[in-house]
């Protein structure tokens, strides 16, 4: 854990979009994350398979979401690189449905680590790449 406060994964104003329902949003997908790092740093906790279980169907559920309003924005403004933002969605939603609780359960801290590293790699690359572009587009 850091010292001196703030937490190690938050919204960052590099990452805003300037589209205030898809900041707020974004904001709360680095709480999550800031969650799973919180867990992974926890020795208190020797048995954390419940919680990884809780955090991901949190993420599932939320992603789902969020990606329903996202993709409804662009719609309602006709943004033209709609599809690849469809499919990194999809790619997104694939790979947490297709983690093995199993292996979870039987490495959880390293389960725990590689499920921090995919969010937040994927969360900044696609806010940086991709949904910026949104609140950019002009039609």
């Amino acid at each position: 854990m850091r010292k001196g406060g703030g937490s190690m994964y938050e919204m960052k104003d590099e990452y805003l979009t300037g589209i205030g329902e898809i900041d707020k949003e974004h904001a709360v997908l680095f709480e999550i994350a800031e969650e799973i790092y919180q867990l992974c740093g926890n020795e208190f906790v020797p048995d954390k398979y419940d919680e990884i279980v809780n955090l991901v169907e949190r993420l599932k559920q939320y992603t789902v979401m969020h990606f329903e309003h996202e993709e409804a924005y662009m719609e309602r403004i006709g943004y033209k690189k709609m599809f690849t933002q469809k499919v990194q969605h999809e790619n997104f939603r694939n790979k947490l449905e297709a983690l093995d609780l199993e292996s979870i359960d039987e490495n959880q801290e390293q389960a725990i680590e590689d499920l921090l590293k995919f969010v937040t790699d994927w969360l900044v690359e696609h806010i940086m790449g991709t949904d910026k572009q949104i609140g950019e587009f002009n039609g």
